[in-house]
């Protein structure tokens, strides 16, 4: 196929590497800067860089930039976009997004299908981007209105780069989902390393710290653009922590040890059940 990846981030640059070093596709990348471009010649990760005229001749279009931006892009781009082109976004939210899609796609005759790449980094920006991030990862698939063929096209394809599981569902259950399992973490990372002893942890942190914290590293004008595109999901995920740390919080206040050790064994039940 030729495949065109439109933004050279983290996720469109890896999955540019990632199709160069599993399969042979053709790739052609475009991007609003030169320097990813440049850097993704140079390291064999895309075969061109390309402009709108390239889209004419794509098989695949992967979208790796913002939510607003992809639809934008594709706006924009449209006219040129094969008619036979499936045109896949990687955002984090799907319920805003794949409506607004699915409308362009009517209208311009290609095929849309929404995917989500449960892979990532704290860094961002093609430097970041590696041919194995997505290795034994979860591929996530909004169908939506797109043809069988179309949906296994790519949810082949995202085998052969290395994803371990391939999830299909809905815009509405992938966002509810996301959100917990996601958006939460990354919130409460944030919330964590606002407290005024977080600039003192040096010599008194070692795992839990880390493990915690890590992804407060975080790209601030993606995550608040996903976390306000999903708000609704995402809030009552936020008053269901809060509650139950409210919950911990009041068995530590009123000093009831039986109380506080049940709170924490259903905890540890819950997770080893889980098995994960």
């Amino acid at each position: 196929m030729n495949i065109v990846i439109a933004g050279l981030g983290i996720i469109g640059g890896s999955i540019a590497k990632a199709l160069k070093k599993y399969t042979d596709h053709r790739l052609i990348g475009i991007n609003r800067s030169r320097a990813p471009i440049d850097k993704a010649l140079e390291c064999g990760a895309i075969d061109q860089a390309g402009d709108r005229e390239a889209l004419r001749t794509a098989d695949m279009l992967f979208l790796g930039t913002y939510p607003d931006a992809s639809v934008e892009f594709v706006k924009d781009n449209a006219p040129y976009i094969n008619k036979s082109c499936i045109v896949v976004d990687t955002c984090g939210i799907k319920s805003d997004i794949c409506p607004r899609m699915n409308a362009l796609a009517e209208e311009y005759g290609f095929t849309f299908v929404g995917f989500h790449p449960m892979a990532g980094k704290e860094k961002n920006g093609f430097d970041a981007s590696d041919a194995d991030l997505f290795l034994g990862a979860s591929s996530i698939i909004i169908p939506g209105k797109a043809p069988d063929e179309a949906v296994n096209t790519l949810a082949n394809l995202t085998r052969k780069i290395g994803f371990g599981r391939v999830v299909f569902t809905t815009p509405e259950e992938h966002d509810r989902m996301i959100a917990f399992t996601s958006q939460l973490p990354h919130v409460l990372a944030c919330a964590y390393v606002f407290s005024p002893q977080c600039p003192n942890h040096k010599g008194f942190s070692a795992g839990s710290y880390r493990d915690v914290s890590r992804v407060a590293n975080i790209n601030a004008e993606l995550w608040s653009e996903l976390f306000i595109e999903n708000k609704e999901p995402l809030a009552l995920e936020i008053q269901t922590l809060i509650d139950n740390l409210t919950e911990i919080k009041s068995g530590i206040e009123k000093g009831d040890r039986r109380e506080l050790a049940e709170l924490l064994h259903r905890a540890k039940v819950i997770k080893e059940e889980l098995g994960e």
